[in-house]
């Protein structure tokens, strides 16, 4: 009988989504906190460039993406960064995450170790297993700062390593890494013969520090993934792209004709408009955020520990320690607010809660005040189980919900 492979079966799943369908399917008014979700519409010239284009331009487009487009991102990236890139470098992409598992594709074979931050975008984790390689999680803790400590990567590299992948502005910790450790971290890899993947889809939102900008160390061992669905607020048109080093991109281009033929050509016009257009509205967003962020932070300071994002629209929130963080946001819906649970994330991270900035000022305000009224009833999650001990709905919600 035919079987599903077993690195498939092994892939895991999000405890992010488990969250997400638990609020959407339930009749409470949840104040909605869990998913990275811009509280923002894409700019008008934005939907402009897509209403026409799916009137005018409904074909297929290349591959590795319109030439009019990856020239504008090379124009972009030349004005960010001061970096000068080659169209035929960079490599369009069905979003960001879609670009990470071509890299993977081209690079990887079973059995082979991915190097990945703990706590991290899910996806990283389930990708690695995708291709049957490992994941191999470096922590981020966060007596740390949540920032990466390079003589525990070094050792965790072996001679199957392929890659590392860094994350910064960084999901879910709101973490900037410094430029001097991101410098320290390529230049390792380079030494090792290990390809960087620099997860830089929130380089645009930044409070304090400096985007990672990895590639801008001079070596060829890094591909840098980049996104409109954040910078944006673009996340339902699917598109992101690569950046790679020329043994590399040709190789990427070739793999997107098997795996998606080509990206959508109205999505690619609405992008082509985001980033060669005005770039107010991505500024008056960022701002947005910051102010977001001193609310949580003025409203969270004072009642738990919690540390203030440095970039993203992420921040996480502390449990008491050991408190299981997956059915503390089960518990949390209940309550009236959805969250992420950090153990979604990897085991660094376990009893703590990720929130989402990314929501309007007034579900932010709302989401928190559940959530702290919370934290003082339950003792920040270690009287939950007595609290809930004796009541069947609940325990059927965390049966039926079970991942």
């Amino acid at each position: 009988m035919l079987e599903v492979a077993p690195h498939v079966r092994d892939l895991g799943s999000s405890g992010i989504r488990e969250i997400v369908n638990l609020a959407e399917a339930s009749s409470r008014d949840i104040a909605r906190l869990e998913i990275g979700e811009p509280g923002f519409r894409a700019a008008s010239h934005i939907l402009d460039a897509g209403r026409v284009a799916a009137t005018r331009s409904t074909g297929y487009t290349h591959s590795a993406g319109v030439l009019e487009l990856r020239e504008a991102i090379a124009a972009g990236l030349l004005r960010r960064y001061d970096w000068s890139v080659a169209p035929e470098d960079v490599i369009v992409a069905q979003g960001a995450g879609q670009g990470i598992s071509a890299v993977l594709s081209a690079l990887v074979q079973p059995g082979d170790q991915v190097l990945i931050p703990d706590p991290a975008w899910p996806n990283y984790r389930m990708l690695t297993r995708l291709f049957g390689a490992v994941p191999v999680p470096y922590r981020l803790r966060a007596e740390d700062g949540f920032l990466p400590d390079i003589d525990r990567i070094a050792a965790l590299i072996t001679p199957r390593t392929r890659a590392i992948v860094l994350n910064s502005p960084s999901n879910p910790t709101g973490a900037v890494f410094p430029r001097e450790l991101v410098r320290r971290i390529v230049e390792l890899a380079a030494a090792r013969d290990v390809l960087v993947i620099s997860d830089e889809v929130y380089d645009e939102l930044i409070f304090d520090g400096e985007p990672a900008h990895a590639a801008g160390f001079g070596t060829d061992n890094v591909v840098s993934v980049f996104s409109f669905s954040k910078t944006y607020a673009m996340t339902g048109w699917r598109v992101g792209y690569v950046v790679a080093p020329r043994w590399l991109a040709p190789t990427l281009a070739h793999i997107q004709e098997p795996l998606l033929s080509c990206i959508s050509a109205v999505s690619q016009a609405a992008a082509l408009a985001a980033v060669s257009g005005p770039q107010d509205d991505v500024a008056s967003m960022r701002s947005a955020y910051r102010v977001r962020r001193e609310i949580a932070t003025a409203m969270l300071e004072p009642v738990v520990p919690f540390r203030r994002p440095d970039g993203a629209f992420y921040a996480m929130v502390a449990l008491a320690p050991g408190v299981d963080s997956r059915l503390a946001a089960l518990d949390l819906v209940e309550a009236g607010v959805s969250v992420a649970p950090g153990s979604a994330f990897g085991d660094e991270a376990s009893d703590q809660i990720r929130i989402s900035l990314a929501s309007p000022d007034d579900v932010l305000v709302t989401g928190i005040e559940r959530l702290v009224a919370w934290m003082a009833s339950t003792d920040r999650g270690l009287a939950m189980g007595a609290l809930h001990q004796d009541s069947a709905s609940h325990r059927r919600s965390i049966t039926a919900n079970r991942g």
